[in-house]
């Protein structure tokens, strides 16, 4: 027998000590000022009037859902069992997925994320009222989506999320400038959030490359919960909370985000794009190109087919947002000719002129 007894190594040790961390002292006791804001239901208006930039968990409509009643993960089996699902760069029957979730001690366990599954299943998604046998449907709130337009070659919007405790996804920002929406149908999720934009720097332990094409993180969520939540947590602009079983909660576009399954879960989750985000949307697909993901090798040009789809369904609201995109490139030209010609901001508010700030903080996203 060898003697290990004097070995020690924290290149063992750390991803050990990351695979068996109890969660709950990072999930309790939020601060009041963090917590994200839970609501019973929103309005399409009241959402596009105040809602569409900030999250937020809705309590009631999933409860209407019939996948929320009837799914389990013992129900998924005995239907789905066999059927491969993508879980990160494996695919899976679910039966051979089931049996990874009860029984592994990985520092990060994979997780289930498939973006076929509304065929794989048969499922029929959309209102109750004009879709037969409906299984869910987005919220009377999430129900506007512009991305609609571009109908077959929309890219992947929607997710089958299932995975054992301690699984999720390390801090990203939503592809393609969208907002989107994750309900929970089995097992709690805690949610760290972060708003991002031009003034303000990444979360804690999170770096972004000059173009923004690249994000770095510690290896896992554990890492970075152990070394970086405790200053998260007083960092202006933070947003926690659980959203729990039957509950969904809004990301809104541009905002960070990391998730942690407290519980085994199965969630569903949609990207879409609001009126409030269209210009993003406009400005990612357009400046972005080399950052576009989620669409199929045959949609050779998505800006312009997503111009033109908005063109012939939403004319008037596409020549807006074309106009306050063309504001907003003005309003960077002026501000790098100023800075090249070397004017203050003192010498711009005197002439009465541009001065220093875009009044906002609008950021495109991530993948």
């Amino acid at each position: 027998m060898i003697d290990c007894s004097h070995l020690y190594s924290d290149v063992l040790y750390r991803p050990f000590n990351c695979a068996h961390i109890a969660l709950e002292p990072y999930v309790t006791k939020i601060p009041a000022r963090n917590q994200i804001p839970r609501l019973p239901d929103l309005s399409a208006e009241e959402f596009h009037a105040e809602w569409a930039d900030r999250p937020f968990v809705l309590t009631e409509p999933v409860k209407a859902w019939p996948v929320y009643k009837d799914w389990t993960i013992g129900s998924l089996l005995s239907e789905h069992g066999q059927e491969k699902f993508r879980a990160e760069a494996v695919d899976w029957p679910l039966s051979t997925y089931r049996d990874y979730m009860a029984d592994n001690s990985d520092e990060s366990p994979l997780y289930l994320f498939d973006r076929a599954f509304v065929p794989k299943m048969g499922l029929a998604v959309g209102p109750p009222e004009s879709t037969p046998n409906a299984a869910y449907w987005p919220p009377t709130c999430f129900a506007e989506d512009f991305f609609s337009v571009l109908g077959k070659d929309r890219p992947d919007h929607q997710w089958l999320i299932v995975g054992p405790e301690r699984s999720g996804s390390k801090f990203h920002k939503d592809p393609n400038a969208t907002s989107a929406w994750n309900a929970v149908l089995r097992g709690p999720k805690y949610w760290i959030m972060f708003p991002s934009g031009d003034k303000r720097v990444p979360p804690p332990g999170v770096y972004v490359s000059d173009d923004q094409s690249e994000v770095t993180s510690p290896l896992s969520i554990a890492e970075w919960l152990l070394n970086f939540h405790a200053e998260a947590r007083r960092t202006p602009g933070c947003m926690e909370g659980i959203c729990g079983e039957g509950e969904i909660l809004h990301v809104p576009s541009g905002w960070w985000h990391l998730v942690v399954n407290l519980e085994p879960s199965i969630a569903i989750t949609q990207n879409f794009i609001p009126r409030a985000h269209l210009v993003a949307a406009l400005d990612f697909l357009s400046n972005k190109a080399d950052q576009v993901s989620g669409f199929r090798k045959n949609v050779e040009n998505p800006y312009e087919n997503f111009v033109n789809g908005m063109q012939a369904a939403y004319p008037d609201l596409l020549a807006q947002a074309q106009e306050e995109l063309q504001k907003k490139v003005d309003g960077k030209k002026r501000k790098w000719e100023d800075i090249v010609h070397g004017k203050t901001e003192e010498d711009q508010s005197t002439a009465g002129g541009f001065s220093f700030g875009f009044g906002d903080d609008s950021d495109v996203e991530v993948p």
